[in-house]
């Protein structure tokens, strides 16, 4: 730009300085009318017609500058906009995330709660069973008003006459008490028996020998008594009887009993 100017301005004093010489030529003959040469007058009028293209481009120019200069603060106040906006999204995704955590956090919790809250349930159900498991049982041997042995040979007396059997843990048709559940039992022997012959009563658990209840013969006692009574320890299903002892007797009818209870569960 400053290069055309300056170069207009250079055609401009040429143009002035042939004008000079012109006009003294003119004076030299005043006879004649003072103009300018075809090639200087087209030359001023492109001149002319140069300079109001020159001030249209300016012009345009300046426009164009202008609307540039605006685009540009268009596009910075979109850029201002857009980081504003990265910036709500980062803060939004930040509070996502905590959300999210606090989320899991109470699902975690509530999980935890809903597992303590069944096992809660489960120790009531448990204390509940073990509250409503009643085993109580107690039987007469029978077999009528007479002794019942001497055997040669160790027997498992049944008492076949059954009083109470709460559970149904005790078999009148064998004998052997059968615990329905792990817990503390509590058990009592008892039997009637006469001198002539000696008296002896085992108490088993499955083969194992707990206690016994037992008299000698005696010619001059003409009634023995004899008791014992035990707690135990039994898992589900263990079993519990009573043995008659070779060459031993006890009276039959009502005068001998078995007679058993849980006393709680474990």
């Amino acid at each position: 730009m400053n290069l055309t100017m300056l170069w207009f301005v250079l055609l401009l004093c040429g143009l002035i300085s042939a004008q000079d010489d012109g006009t003294a030529t003119v004076t030299e003959n005043p006879n004649e009318i003072q103009s300018c040469s075809p090639d200087m007058c087209d030359l001023l009028v492109e001149f002319g017609a140069m300079r109001e293209k020159l001030r249209a481009m300016e012009t345009r120019l300046e426009d164009s500058e202008t609307r540039l200069r605006n685009s540009e603060n268009r596009l910075r106040n979109s850029e201002t906009r857009l980081n504003e906006s990265e910036t709500r999204l980062r803060n939004s995704e930040t509070r996502l995330r905590n959300s999210e955590t606090r989320l899991r956090n109470s699902e975690t919790r509530l999980n935890e709660s809903e597992t303590r809250l069944r096992n809660s349930e489960n120790q009531i159900l448990e204390l509940r069973n073990k509250e409503g498991t009643k085993v109580i049982f107690s039987a007469v041997v029978g077999r009528g008003d007479k002794a019942i042995g001497p055997f040669n040979t160790d027997i498992t007396l049944i008492y076949r006459r059954v009083i109470t059997n709460i559970g149904n843990a005790y078999s009148q048709s064998t004998g052997i008490f059968a615990a329905p559940v792990a817990g503390v039992y509590y058990f009592s022997i008892f039997y009637h028996a006469s001198g002539s012959h000696g008296s002896m009563l085992r108490l088993f658990k499955n083969s194992e020998e707990i206690v016994i209840a037992h008299d000698f013969q005696s010619d001059s006692d003409r009634a023995d008594n004899g008791a014992n009574a035990v707690f135990l320890q039994l898992q589900h299903g263990d079993q519990v009887y009573v043995q008659l002892a070779a060459n031993s007797h006890i009276w039959g009818a009502s005068h001998s009993t078995f007679s058993g209870y849980l006393v709680g569960q474990i």
